[in-house]
Parts: structure tokens; C-alpha cells; sequence
């Protein structure tokens, strides 16, 4: 029987099931052994993505747009442009939404969702030890690729961010502050759905990633990892960097498939929403929009 992939609906107030694009083969590949020589050979290498990357850039995948609208549901109502104006697949995958589509939560204390996602969040980064594989814990210096980067955030916190193939694909600030130029720690390609995660957390510090810091007057020093994954070899930065930003501003976008943003916090700045707080302690994931409220400054 299949592995189904539940996650709770902020908006809804409901549990739904995820339709997972690529299902099948992502079990053979991650849960089986017959999938671990494919897995090595082709679709952890970056080829792969950027021959999938090209496929899905070819005039002729204009006509995957519809079919994949009605069968994940996809609001076209929300698009900046119309879903005909889009020359191939992939131009419809960084799509752009009007902005009344996506509000940013206009608390001066508040802190905004940075993608549109199904979301983990832990007031302390020891506490993600309880929803992984037993034996599996959050190797922050690997992460970092650095022992010193990672140590302002050992008793941090952490929301991991997971964006489906359905979901908007762009990434956006989550406080106002200076941000960095994003430093490139290159890795392979993995996918991070549930099903290849809960095989392997080490994925998320493994994978090619961009780390980039926001220095933030309210919050410190934020960190966020934007994760490549299969068929993600493109990760396109639009914000000229380094520069001042504000909360809910476009950071940038991935290109066709699924991936990962992680967020990182140090000690005692924000206070998580309790709603993600209390979904992620039963390794539920929460659904929730870029420029939602995640969390709150914490008062000093």
C-alpha cells in the first residue's frame, strides 16, 4: 500500500494528503535497495537535473502546464500573468502571483513564512531529534561546512521549510535587516521528500545549497539555506546582494522540482507560532503561505 504523506492546513484547520509528484518512483528509489544503484548512477548527479532542468524548458513542455493545473489543483487565479503567456514548463513553474495573493503579516514584531510550504518548526534545534530516524540528529557544522558558523545557533531555532512541485516556487525574506551575498556549498541532488527524509535526514546537509545571512536589528543574525533537490539543479538569486531588505522582499526562485528552505534563529530572538509549534512536536507538517506569520520577535 502507498505511503501517504498527511500534513495539517493552517487555513483549512484540517489534516489533507499530499499528492506527491513522482510518487512511485521515489519509493522505489529511497525505500528499496533495487533503487540504490539508479539513485548513485543518475538522479543524485547534477547532470540529471540539468538535463531534466533543459527538458522542462523546451517549447514542447507547454503542454504539461495544463494537466499538471487540474491535477494539483493550482489556482489560476492567483497568477501574475496568464498560464498562456508561459512559453514552456519551467516558465510556468517560477510563475509569478499577484501580490494581493501572497500578503506579508504586517506585525512590526512578526516573522514571514519565506516560501509557500509544508513546515517544521523547533523553538530548540535539539528538539528535532524526536521526529527523524532514531540515531539521526541535526548535524549543524556539517550544514554550515563550518564549526564556527554553526555555533551561534546550537540552542537556536529552526523552521524547515518544504516546498512540493505544486507549490509557488519563489523564496522571500522573512525579516527586514542587511543581507549577505550567499555563499555556494556545493553537494549532490537528492529529493527532499518525506519518503527520501525519513531515510535520511543528512540529506538537508548533503544537498547543494546557497547560506546566506540577514542581520537583523529585532532578531540577530538570521541564517537561511536554500536546498536544492532531484531536478533542482537551478537555484536563481534575483536580489542584488548584499544589500538592506524587507521583510517579505524577493529573495529568488528554484527551477522545476521540489526543495528546501531552512531558517535558522539564535538563542531566545524569536518565539515560533503555536500552531507550528504544536503541529512539528507530533512530526506533522504545517501548510502554510509565504508571508504568513511564523513567529514573533521575542520581547526583551
Amino acid at each position: 500500500m502507498s505511503e501517504e504523506i498527511r500534513y495539517m492546513h493552517r487555513y483549512k484547520g484540517c489534516m489533507e494528503t499530499e499528492l506527491v509528484l513522482g510518487d512511485r518512483w521515489l519509493k522505489i528509489i529511497y525505500a528499496s535497495p533495487f533503487g540504490r544503484l539508479p539513485l548513485w548512477l543518475a538522479i543524485k548527479r547534477a547532470w540529471f537535473s540539468k538535463w531534466y532542468g533543459r527538458k522542462m524548458s523546451r517549447p514542447e513542455s507547454k503542454s504539461r502546464i495544463a494537466p499538471f493545473i487540474r491535477e494539483f489543483q493550482v489556482d489560476e487565479e492567483e497568477l501574475a500573468e496568464p498560464v498562456e503567456t508561459h512559453g514552456c514548463f519551467n516558465d510556468f513553474f517560477i510563475r509569478t502571483l499577484k501580490k494581493e495573493a501572497r500578503p506579508i503579516c504586517e506585525g512590526p514584531d512578526e516573522i514571514a513564512f519565506p516560501a509557500d510550504g509544508r513546515h517544521l518548526g523547533f523553538q530548540r534545534i535539539s528538539e528535532t531529534s524526536s521526529i527523524f530516524v532514531k540515531g539521526q540528529n541535526f548535524d549543524l557544522p556539517s550544514l554550515f561546512g563550518s564549526q564556527e558558523l554553526a555555533k551561534p545557533y546550537e540552542k537556536g531555532s529552526l523552521v524547515i521549510s518544504r516546498l512540493c512541485p505544486v507549490d509557488y516556487h519563489r523564496f522571500h525574506f522573512p525579516v527586514d535587516g542587511f543581507a549577505s551575498k550567499p555563499d555556494l556549498i556545493n553537494g549532490p541532488l537528492y529529493s527532499v521528500n518525506p519518503i527520501a527524509l525519513r531515510k535520511n535526514i543528512s540529506i538537508l546537509w548533503e544537498n547543494k545549497r546557497y547560506l546566506n545571512f540577514c542581520d537583523s536589528p529585532q532578531v540577530g543574525r538570521v541564517a537561511q539555506f536554500l536546498v536544492g533537490a532531484t531536478c533542482v539543479g537551478s537555484v536563481t538569486l534575483t536580489a542584488e546582494l548584499p544589500c538592506e531588505v524587507s521583510k517579505g522582499e524577493e529573495f529568488g526562485y528554484f527551477s522545476f522540482g521540489g526543495s528546501t528552505v531552512l531558517t535558522l534563529f539564535e538563542e531566545n530572538k524569536v518565539t515560533l507560532s503555536n500552531d507550528l509549534l504544536e503541529c512539528s512536536s507530533r512530526c506533522i507538517e504545517l501548510y502554510a503561505r509565504m508571508g504568513d506569520e511564523m513567529g514573533t520577535f521575542c520581547q526583551k
